[in-house]
C-alpha cells in the first residue's frame, strides 16, 4: 500500500482502524501499524492529524513490544517445562516429540 497517495485524514483513519484491530489481539497488526506510519508520526513536517496518528504509533508499537515480550517469555517457560508438566504439558503440545532430551 502506497500511503503517499492517501489524503492526511484517510491516513489517520487508516492508523486508527489498524490500531482498533490490533486491540483484539492481534499484535501483529500493531506492528505493521507502527512501521508504516512511523514517518507521518515522526518524520514529515507537522499537519493537523499528526498527533492523533503520532499517538496510535506509540500504542501500537508499545502494544506489540509487550505482546513479544509476553510470547517469548511463555515460550522459554513452556519449552524448558513441557517434559516436568507431564500430561499437562503434552495436552498443551501441538506435536508431541517422542523421548527426552
Amino acid at each position: 500500500m502506497d500511503l503517499s497517495k492517501l489524503p492526511n485524514d484517510k491516513k489517520l483513519e487508516l492508523c486508527g482502524n489498524y490500531f482498533k484491530v490490533g486491540c483484539v489481539f492481534l499484535p501483529f497488526v500493531w506492528a505493521v501499524n507502527a512501521v508504516w506510519f512511523y514517518n507521518d508520526a515522526f518524520k514529515k513536517p507537522a499537519f493537523e492529524e499528526q498527533k492523533e496518528i503520532k499517538k496510535y504509533v506509540v500504542f501500537s508499537a508499545i502494544g506489540a513490544i509487550i505482546w513479544i515480550i509476553v510470547l517469548s517469555v511463555w515460550v522459554a517457560v513452556f519449552q524448558l517445562n513441557r517434559v516436568a508438566w507431564g500430561s499437562v504439558g503434552d495436552s498443551l503440545s501441538f506435536i508431541l516429540p517422542l523421548g527426552r532430551a
